[in-house]
């Protein structure tokens, strides 16, 4: 229990650490001004993306004050009870107890740690691994962290993923902060971003003999992200060597000018070694190799495939890193996924990639999307009647396989436009779409 544990600064009467209660702590959690307030776009998404790679079920960005943990994100939990616990059943307070040292645990039920904690028990903790959400000046604001129901060891790669990801949400929080009393810097950064992010898209696509292609990229809307948290989606089509085409789609996390740079980069990475490699699953480690060379500070998701034209249609493989899997469609309308997960990149040296082969036949569809394609929310303040459940997988899914008998431009038109009548016209968070299609025979 809690009153077992030596923490360096003491406890409290009630065995939990002294820290907890440090006003300067305190302070630093309420200027965030992210107690008690809903969820947002960034914070699910890093959320959602700890708890896909390290594959643990559950996820959670964490404030932490005096008495509570409030979950500003929570994903693989029911929130109808609230989203918040009190400090006692939750883990988080080791990490402001110890100072922001990362806490890891593989078996809770027998960790002497935490055996007997209150929250083992509630919250089906089987394995839970955390790294600290820091204020600008070290103050240990709260968690970010993933829950395993089952008791599991903790990779290398689990760990610098979280310490990542962790990272990444600390400067969300500190660019908040840093900006809230310049609005008119809040505007010139968005726009700064927004339009490095454009210059770097391919103004046309390279037509690919014998397939249509097409391609669309919707800006969040103004005010999605504090006008400042631009995504970096990208996309590209190319001539890799003889009859090979590269189609590429990624998402860098991270913010303006930083994610433009490694978004130029991974571009004329691939393009430049594309024409001397051909499996996807190699290039993209090269791609990790050049980021971490270049100390890139952010990370990149992304699905790389490596395509020829066939007799009866396109043959080709794809590879995944960190990224949702592309979707097929077939010319009847059936939809499949194809791909299998694979680590992100330019966060950790030994990525684990695959190529998976796919075949497209006569009116099969071959779709590349970014986590905005299934994550649109409705904007904030909208009325009762318009709130919505987030457009899901299954509706991408959904709404591709109408889309049977379309060529690729009307396929992209199609979803964006679903996703627009979803959202009500404002797009919570940046979405890339790109889309080959094998013609129909005559």
């Amino acid at each position: 229990m809690a009153g077992e544990t030596e923490f360096p600064e003491g406890a409290r009467a009630d065995g939990l650490p002294a820290a907890l209660s440090d006003p300067v702590r305190l302070a630093a959690v309420r200027g965030t001004g992210l107690l008690d307030t809903g969820p947002e776009p960034v914070f699910e998404d890093l959320a959602t993306l700890a708890a896909r790679i390290t594959g643990a079920g559950r996820a959670f960005v964490t404030l932490v004050d005096e008495e509570r943990s409030y979950w500003k994100s929570c994903v693989g939990v029911d929130v109808t009870g609230g989203r918040e616990n009190p400090v006692r059943e939750s883990f988080c307070y080791f990490l402001v107890g110890f100072g922001g040292d990362p806490f890891m645990v593989e078996d809770a039920a027998h960790d002497p740690r935490t055996r007997d904690h209150p929250g083992v028990g509630p919250m089906k903790i089987g394995a839970w691994a955390g790294y600290p959400l820091l204020g600008p000046d070290g103050e240990v604001l709260g968690s970010f962290c993933v829950v395993d129901e089952s008791p599991r060891a903790w990779t290398e790669a689990d760990r610098a993923t979280l310490a990542t990801l962790s990272r990444s949400a600390s400067a969300e929080i500190h660019l908040r902060q840093s900006l809230a009393a310049s609005q008119h810097a809040h505007r010139l950064s968005a726009d700064l971003a927004h339009t490095l992010q454009r210059g770097l898209l391919p103004p046309a696509l390279r037509p690919v003999p014998g397939l249509d292609a097409a391609a669309a990229y919707v800006p969040a809307s103004a005010g999605a992200h504090h006008d400042v948290t631009v995504g970096g989606d990208f996309y590209d089509l190319f001539h890799a060597a003889g009859p090979y085409y590269g189609a590429f789609l990624g998402d860098v996390c991270g913010k303006g000018v930083e994610a433009a740079q490694v978004t130029s980069m991974a571009r004329y990475t691939l393009r430049a070694d594309a024409g001397e490699v051909l499996s996807p699953a190699r290039l993209l480690t090269r791609l990790n190799t050049a980021m971490l060379t270049q100390e890139a500070p952010l990370f990149l998701t992304a699905v790389h495939a490596t395509f020829r034209r066939t007799r009866t249609g396109a043959a080709g493989r794809v590879c995944l890193a960190g990224h949702p899997r592309p979707l097929v469609r077939r010319a009847d309308g059936r939809v499949r996924e194809v791909g299998r997960p694979g680590t992100l990149l330019g966060v950790v040296e030994d990525v684990e990639l695959a190529d998976t082969r796919f075949r497209l036949a006569p009116g099969d569809l071959l779709l590349l999307y970014s986590d905005g394609a299934y994550e649109a929310r409705p904007a904030p303040g909208a009325p009762p009647e318009a709130a919505r459940e987030p457009f899901g997988e299954a509706d991408l899914h959904a709404t591709l396989a109408a889309t049977h008998g379309l060529d690729a431009a009307a396929t992209v038109d199609k979803i964006t436009g679903a996703l627009a009548c979803h959202h009500g016209g404002w797009a919570s968070d940046d979405t890339a779409l790109l889309a080959l299609r094998v013609p129909e025979r005559d």
